[in-house]
């Protein structure tokens, strides 16, 4: 194939990476700016409506394994497309079919798409582009945060200006066409993932063992936990703690975006950065820092210092995530080892995602005071600082 071939290939996989990952949030983080009016509409408890956050981050985290087994079935253009098309028709669905029970199955359905579509994500990153991990890394976290973005700061736009908050969270149903759209164009290069077959499989079990069995992939595993959950609670909660603090609907929407704005840019400069610059330690704790920094900030309850604390808190938010993401690649030296340690990443990682959130629900149903939502929080900084320390900087491939 020409280099003019290859090179609009290249562009084709980069944009579907881009347009498939901007459907990933959104049917989570538009619940965040809608979670009071849902649960008056619905007449819910917090822990009821924070299932609606918590139901989706969980399943990600336990139907991670499915990705390379689909793939191995069906094959990665079947399993995209009828992921994206899932993630499409239950966001659609919620415009459609009003009700508790119908938010929650549609959570659960996305959550699982959203699951296999991680892996099979960062796999294929590892094989396409091995030079150039931290760079396609960058635009796959950056399309996540322009999904992110959009739906936490213009959900509440679109209440404000229909009174609905079915049509708010469906019409992020759109997302999916665009990232089908892409996918459809990409895959008539045939892309696909590389997967052992099962007699090549067993023979090298010997050889390289479960990531499971890594301390190594176990550290990662927690610091993607920490900083999920970190993300997931206060995508879901700064909203109502804006408007506990006096703010309106609008307003915490607005604070919501200038959040998610600074963390697109830094989804996709810090992993350039770190690449000019090597040394996640030094990085890592530089973004723990600006969170805890804005959580000190939140919890004033002072608008002015909040407004400042959202720019802060974009930093971890849009820091942390591409790290974590980068950090089992770091390690590996195929797309089959890649697609392993990140699903294990993300099992236990997106579990943990979605108990935490739920966690300060049920806390904030019992004492009704967002002071210990801001004390767990901060917990979870304190916890990731301690962490980095002991992953320490890039190192060789761990020997087992």
């Amino acid at each position: 194939m020409s280099k003019k071939g290859n090179n609009r290939n290249t562009v084709f996989m980069i944009f579907a990476i881009f347009a498939i990952s901007i459907n990933m949030r959104p049917a989570i983080t538009s619940i965040g700016p809608m979670l009071e009016t849902i649960r008056e509409q619905l007449s819910l408890s917090n822990a009821q409506v924070s299932l609606l956050t918590a139901v989706p981050v969980i399943c990600m985290g336990v139907f991670a394994m499915l990705a390379p087994i689909l793939n191995r079935t069906f094959g990665l253009r079947q399993t995209m497309t009828v992921m994206i098309i899932l993630i499409g028709l239950t966001t659609a669905l919620r415009g459609f079919m009003p009700g508790y029970a119908v938010l929650i199955s549609t959570a659960l359905i996305a959550g699982i798409a959203i699951a296999v579509m991680g892996p099979l994500l960062s796999a294929m990153i590892k094989q396409y582009f091995p030079d150039r991990a931290a760079s396609v890394i960058g635009i796959y976290s950056f399309g996540m945060g322009v999904g992110s973005a959009a739906s936490a700061g213009l959900t509440a736009v679109f209440f404000d200006k229909t009174g609905s908050y079915l049509f708010a969270l469906s019409i992020w149903s759109v997302l999916a066409l665009i990232g089908l759209a892409a996918w459809v164009l990409a895959m008539s290069n045939r892309i696909e993932v590389r997967q052992t077959d099962a007699v090549i499989v067993k023979a090298q079990r010997k050889k390289v063992k479960s990531p499971w069995k890594s301390r190594k992939a176990w550290l990662f595993l927690l610091f993607f936990g920490l900083q999920s959950s970190a993300f997931f609670s206060i995508i879901t909660w700064l909203a109502p703690i804006a408007t506990s603090a006096g703010m309106t609907l609008l307003q915490a929407g607005t604070l919501l975006s200038v959040m998610t704005t600074v963390q697109i840019f830094l989804n996709i400069l810090l992993p350039q950065l770190m690449q000019r610059f090597p040394g996640r330690k030094f990085w890592l704790l530089l973004m723990l820092i600006a969170g805890m920094t804005s959580i000190i900030l939140f919890w004033t309850g002072i608008h002015s210092l909040m407004w400042v604390g959202a720019f802060f808190m974009g930093i971890p938010l849009g820091g942390l995530f591409p790290v974590a993401l980068l950090l089992p690649l770091d390690e590996t030296e195929t797309a089959e080892e890649a697609s392993a340690w990140t699903a294990m990443m993300q099992t236990g990682g997106f579990i943990m995602g979605g108990l935490l959130p739920l966690l300060i629900a049920l806390v904030f149903d019992w004492t009704a005071n967002h002071q210990y939502t801001f004390a767990i929080m901060m917990l979870l900084y304190v916890m990731m600082f301690i962490l980095t320390f002991l992953i320490g900087n890039k190192k060789e491939r761990e020997t087992y």
